[in-house]
């Protein structure tokens, strides 16, 4: 097996789709997490500043979902397939709110009737809390592990089993933590008394998000034994998901004392640092099965060829700088507090 810095090219294609998730749950989570705070800002000009301070950021954060669903195609097309069969029903959910909300961004301002900006709001508004949540519950069903059978073909029940507590819970803490993440995010953007209000409901939603993991994670260690296999056989581990316990009391810490660009970055290593401790649970594998772990999808029996992992790697090594180039330009850009003009939403 061939090897770049003694770690094998499925390895490596499991780091670069691990980073290109995170990067999108960080980027897409603030934009998740504001929406779902749309509906409590009742003035007008609140709801505009407050699309208006992701405006220009939210379809550029996409892409990296679609680099990464690429990523994950090309890298483990074994996975992919098993996954996407599997989890159908929640993923075109997914596609079909995605769509919802870019159409309620767009669709809003066209208009001046009271009733027509109201609809789009709700659709807005409701798209991303369901956006975060089906996330979450992918997640959940992800850690928990699918009813994957022989030739690694999906042999459970659909929707129903996936909407199991678990999964439910872990949709629920990912909803809070994008709703602290996109509160921290506008308070950066924002002024006067809508910055007043959000430091209110930024408050509400650390309170929402603490509790929420704490709650899911003490049912992971008390009902989902195997994901703390790792870190209770190699205990060195555990310094990982103490520092993100670190990075999470860090946030409320911050946010007391107004350093909200400090308690963004935190909020962002929070969720790089839980995701970390997924990989860590999971790897070498990927997809557990509840049917036989013989059905296991790992990094190695899911990677595509060596030859294309490795031309695959090479690609990516100059792509994702270019990406985080992007990036960076769009948001030193579009720095600062929101102004209202005749081009905005």
């Amino acid at each position: 097996m061939e090897t770049f810095i003694g770690i094998d090219y499925a390895t490596w294609w499991f780091l670069v789709v691990g980073g290109l998730f995170s990067g999108y749950a960080i980027l897409d989570g603030f934009d998740f997490g504001a929406g779902a705070w749309h509906l409590f800002f009742k003035k007008e000009k609140s709801r505009r500043i407050a699309l208006n301070a992701i405006g220009p950021v939210w379809d550029g954060n996409e892409v990296w979902l679609v680099i990464g669903g690429g990523a994950l195609f090309a890298g483990f097309p074994v996975l992919y397939a098993s996954l996407f069969s599997a989890m159908y029903i929640p993923f075109m959910l997914f596609l079909v709110f995605i769509i919802f909300r870019a159409v309620s961004i767009e669709f809003r301002s066209k208009e001046e009737m009271t009733w027509w900006r109201k609809m789009w709001d709700y659709s807005y508004s409701i798209s991303s809390i369901l956006l975060a949540f089906l996330l979450g519950v992918v997640l959940g069903n992800v850690l928990q592990g699918i009813a994957i059978g022989e030739n690694f073909e999906y042999v459970g029940v659909g929707l129903v089993e996936f909407l199991n507590p678990y999964a439910i819970m872990v949709g629920v803490t990912t909803l809070a933590l994008f709703m602290t993440h996109g509160a921290i995010y506008l308070l950066l953007k924002t002024e006067g008394r809508l910055y007043a209000k959000l430091t209110i409901l930024l408050k509400r939603g650390m309170i929402f998000f603490i509790v929420s993991f704490a709650v899911t994670t003490l049912y992971t260690l008390l009902y989902i034994p195997h994901l703390s296999d790792k870190f209770t056989n190699n205990p060195v581990m555990f310094v990982i998901p103490l520092l993100a316990f670190l990075s999470i009391a860090n946030v409320p810490r911050l946010a007391s004392k107004r350093k909200y660009q400090w308690a963004f970055f935190f909020s962002s290593l929070t969720m790089s640092l839980l995701l970390i401790v997924v990989a860590i649970e999971l790897y070498p594998n990927i997809l557990l099965s509840t049917v036989d772990s013989a059905w296991n999808i790992t990094v190695y029996n899911a990677a595509a060829s060596e030859k294309s992992l490795g031309i695959m790697l090479t690609i990516a090594a100059i792509g994702t700088p270019l990406v985080l180039l992007y990036t960076a330009f769009v948001y030193r850009t579009f720095r600062g507090k929101v102004k209202l003009d005749e081009t905005s939403y």
